[in-house]
C-alpha cells in the first residue's frame, strides 16, 4: 500500500504522483499485489457522485498498474457507501478498457541512441466517444472497501458485495466492542451464498503521533511565535498558550528524542508547521511557528526528515495481529503501517512464527508506504512482502 495521506504530508503533495508511479512499477516488477488508497473518492462521503479529479485519479492508478483501489471513510462512515463502490468499479473497468490503446500510443525508448523499433500508433480524439464499458465481469482491478458503521450491518454487507466489493478492509484503528468478531463471519457467509470470491484485509494501526488535550479552548499559533513543545509531565500538563504537549508513550518519546534543531514538525496533516530552534532535553523543545493556525486537541504530528527509532508494532498492534491471525478461515492480507525498513515487517513475521502458523494459513504481508525513509529501504521492504499499499 502506498499511503498517499501521510506520504503527501511528509514527502510533499506535489511529489506524490511520481512516487506513486515508481512504487507501483517497482512492486509489480517484484511480483507484488499493489493497492492504491487514500482520498480516491473522498467527496463521496457527502455526495453521491465523484468529482472529475477523483475519476482521473482512479483511472491514472489503473494506468500506473495498480491491482486494487481502496475506499476508506467513503465506505466506512460516508453517506453513500454503495455508490462509492460502484463508482470505483465503473471507473477502473473503463480505464482498463482503453489501457491497451494508451500503451500502444506511448513512444518507445531508444536503446543506445538507436531509432525506435517501430513508430507508435496514433490516437485520435474521436476515440473518446467510444461506448462506456459496462461488462464488469471483465474487470481485473479489485475494489477494497473499508468497513464501518455505514457498511458493516448484516443488511449492508451483501449489498456491498453486489455493488462490486472484492476485498473488505478491517481497520484496526476502530477495533472495539466485538464488531470485527460479528462482521467477519458475515463476510464469509454472504460471499459463499452469493458465489463471490471476496477477500479480507486486516490493517494494523501502527504508531500514532498526536498532540495532547487542551487545557481550554483551541489556541492560535501565530507565525514567528516561540513556543514550548514537550512531553506532558503529568495529566494536568495540557496544551495552553505558549506550550504544546504530547502524552508520554513509547513512540512519542522516541519522536521527541529524535528531533533536533532544524527539524520540522507538521501538525494536522501539515496545515500547521513548527520548527525546532532549541533542544532543551530528550522530552522538551523550543519551536518557532512557521505556518500558524488554530490548534485543537489530538491532532496528528508528522516528522518528515526523521527516522524514528521505535518498534513498528505497538502493544495494540500486537494484540490486533494476534486476533487477526487466529481468524478462521484465515484472512488474505495484513497491513503494517508506517513501515520504514524491512525489519519492521520482521516483527509481524516473528509473531506468526511464535504462533506456529503454517505457511498456508499466513496472510500476505502488505506494507503501507507512508514515510519517505521507506524509499531508501524499499528493496529490504519488498523482500519481506507479498503485497504493497500506496495509501
Amino acid at each position: 500500500m502506498v499511503a498517499r495521506g501521510d506520504l503527501g504530508v511528509e514527502l510533499g503533495l506535489y511529489r506524490v504522483p511520481f512516487a506513486q508511479k515508481l512504487l507501483i512499477q517497482r512492486a509489480k516488477q517484484a511480483g507484488l499485489f499493489v493497492i492504491t488508497a487514500t482520498q480516491m473518492c473522498e467527496s463521496m462521503i457527502e455526495a453521491p457522485v465523484p468529482t472529475r479529479a477523483e475519476v482521473s485519479d482512479l483511472c491514472n492508478a489503473v494506468w500506473d498498474g495498480t491491482d486494487a483501489v481502496m475506499l476508506s471513510g467513503e465506505a466506512a462512515s460516508g453517506k453513500f457507501p454503495l455508490e462509492a463502490v460502484m463508482t470505483q468499479a465503473s471507473c477502473t473497468r473503463e480505464a482498463e478498457s482503453v489501457m491497451h490503446q494508451l500503451k500502444q500510443a506511448c513512444p518507445y525508448v531508444s536503446i543506445g541512441g538507436a531509432a525506435m523499433l517501430r513508430p507508435p500508433r496514433m490516437l485520435n480524439c474521436g476515440m473518446a466517444l467510444k461506448r462506456q464499458e459496462t461488462d464488469h465481469s471483465k474487470r481485473k482491478t479489485k475494489v477494497v472497501a473499508s468497513l464501518g458503521p455505514s457498511s458493516w450491518s448484516e443488511e449492508m454487507i451483501p449489498k456491498m458485495i453486489a455493488a462490486g466489493t472484492d476485498i473488505f478492509r478491517l481497520n484496526c484503528s476502530h477495533r472495539r466492542g466485538g464488531d470485527f468478531e460479528r462482521v467477519y463471519p458475515l463476510i464469509r457467509k454472504y460471499a459463499k451464498e452469493m458465489g463471490k470470491h471476496v477477500e479480507v484485509l486486516g490493517d494494523l494501526q501502527g504508531p500514532k503521533f498526536r498532540v495532547g488535550e487542551l487545557a481550554g479552548d483551541p489556541i492560535p499559533l501565530v507565525n514567528g511565535d516561540i513556543l514550548e513543545f514537550g512531553i506532558s509531565v503529568d495529566e494536568n500538563d495540557n496544551i495552553r498558550p505558549g506550550r504544546i504537549t504530547m502524552k508520554s508513550t513509547t513512540e512519542q518519546n522516541a519522536l521527541m528524542k529524535a528531533a533536533k534543531v532544524g527539524t520540522d514538525l507538521l501538525i494536522e496533516d501539515g496545515i500547521m508547521k513548527v520548527n525546532v530552534v532549541e533542544k532543551l532535553s530528550d522530552t522538551e523543545l523550543k519551536v518557532k511557528v512557521i505556518r500558524g493556525g488554530k490548534l485543537k486537541a489530538r491532532k496528528g504530528v508528522n516528522v518528515p526528515d526523521v527516522e524514528i527509532d521505535c518498534a513498528a508494532l505497538t502493544d495494540k498492534d500486537i494484540e490486533d495481529a494476534e486476533f487477526l491471525l487466529q481468524l478462521d478461515p484465515p484472512l488474505e492480507y495484513i497491513c503494517v503501517s508506517f513501515v520504514q525498513k524491512g525489519q519492521d515487517l520482521q516483527e509481524l513475521i516473528d509473531i506468526m512464527d511464535r504462533m506456529n502458523l503454517p505457511a498456508d494459513k499466513r496472510p500476505k504481508i502488505c506494507p503501507k508506504i507512508e514515510k519517505p525513509q521507506a524509499f531508501t529501504n524499499i528493496e529490504g521492504i519488498i523482500a519481506k512482502s507479498q503485497a504493497l499499499m500506496v495509501a
